[in-house]
C-alpha cells in the first residue's frame, strides 16, 4: 500500500516526464533554431517593399518606373510586363540599412522572356549589390552603383554551361589569389542553374576583408579587401575625408536590367567583427 508521500512523488515524477516529452516533440528545424541562437533579419517581408528604395537611371530616386519593382503571391518581383522595350533604364532597389559583418541569404529565379532590345549579356541577368554606396549618393543619369556584384546568372537547357554567384566590380576592385584584381568580371564554379528553376544562394562578408560566395550550399567564389577603384569616374566622390580606399561596409541591393526575375527570400545574420 503506497504512503501519500510516495504517491506525491510519483505524481510529480510523471508530470516531469510529460513536460519534458512536449520540449523535445518540437519540430527538429525549431530545436536546431533555438539551439543556434541565429536570428535572420528579413529583409524581404513578403508583404512589400516599403523597407527598401528605388532608384532607376535617369529617375529621381523613389520613382518606381513602370512599376518594375512589385510584390506578388508573396515574391518580390522584377517584372516587365510593363516596358515597350528595353531603353537603358537600369535600375535597383536598396534596403533601408547599411551592414558591415553578415550572411545574406537569398532564393531567387529568373521567370519569362527578356524585355525586347535587352542587351545580350543581361539576359538571365541579376545581382545583389552589395558594399554599395547609397541610393541617395547615385547621379541622375548613373547605370550601377559603386558596389560589390554578386552576380546571378541563369542557364537554359540546351545552350550551354553558365555560373552564378559571379563577381562584377561597378567601381571597385578586391584581391584575387593575393593580387589586386582590376577584371570587371570573374566567373565562380558553380554549376549552371538552368530554366526557371529556385536557387539558393549566400554571402560571407567579414567587413574589407573576405567575402565568400555560396551555391545550394557550396562555397564557389572568396576574394579579400573590397576597395574603390581609382579609375573609375566617381572615385574622388566617394572616397573617405581618410584617404582609405577600402570598403568595409554598405548598402545592399538588387537589380533590375531586363530580365524578369523572382525573390522568396532574402535574410541577413549580423556577424561579429
Amino acid at each position: 500500500m503506497m504512503t501519500t508521500t510516495y504517491k506525491f512523488i510519483l505524481v510529480a515524477l510523471v508530470a516531469c516526464s510529460v513536460i519534458l516529452s512536449a520540449c523535445n516533440s518540437k519540430p527538429k528545424t525549431q530545436q536546431s533554431a533555438e539551439k543556434s541562437g541565429e536570428e535572420w533579419i528579413q529583409l524581404f517581408n513578403g508583404k512589400d517593399i516599403n523597407d527598401w528604395q528605388v532608384k532607376f537611371k535617369g529617375e529621381v530616386l523613389g520613382e518606381n518606373y513602370k512599376n518594375t519593382f512589385r510584390v506578388e503571391d508573396g515574391l518580390l518581383r522584377v517584372s516587365y510586363e510593363n516596358w515597350e522595350e528595353w531603353n537603358g533604364k537600369f535600375g535597383h532597389l536598396f534596403y533601408k540599412d547599411e551592414f558591415s559583418h553578415y550572411r545574406l541569404r537569398v532564393e531567387y529565379r529568373f521567370i519569362g522572356e527578356q524585355a525586347k532590345n535587352g542587351p545580350g549579356w543581361a539576359f538571365r541577368n541579376n545581382g545583389l549589390m552589395i558594399h554599395g554606396q547609397s541610393a541617395e549618393s547615385m547621379e541622375l543619369d548613373q547605370d550601377f552603383p559603386s558596389s560589390i556584384e554578386v552576380q546571378l546568372l541563369g542557364g537554359v537547357t540546351g545552350q550551354g554551361e553558365r555560373s552564378t554567384m559571379n563577381l562584377c566590380t561597378p567601381g571597385t576592385n578586391v584581391i584575387l589569389n593575393g593580387e589586386l584584381w582590376e577584371q570587371h568580371c570573374t566567373d565562380s564554379k558553380s554549376k549552371t542553374q538552368f530554366d526557371d528553376e529556385w536557387v539558393s544562394v549566400e554571402v560571407e562578408v567579414h567587413g574589407g576583408e573576405v567575402i565568400r560566395h555560396f551555391v545550394n550550399g557550396e562555397e564557389v567564389l572568396s576574394y579579400e579587401k573590397p576597395q574603390l577603384d581609382p579609375r573609375d569616374q566617381y572615385f574622388e566622390k566617394l572616397l573617405p575625408a581618410d584617404g582609405n580606399e577600402i570598403i568595409s561596409g554598405g548598402t545592399i541591393s538588387i537589380q533590375a536590367e531586363s530580365h524578369g526575375t523572382d525573390f522568396r527570400k532574402i535574410e541577413l545574420l549580423i556577424l561579429e567583427e
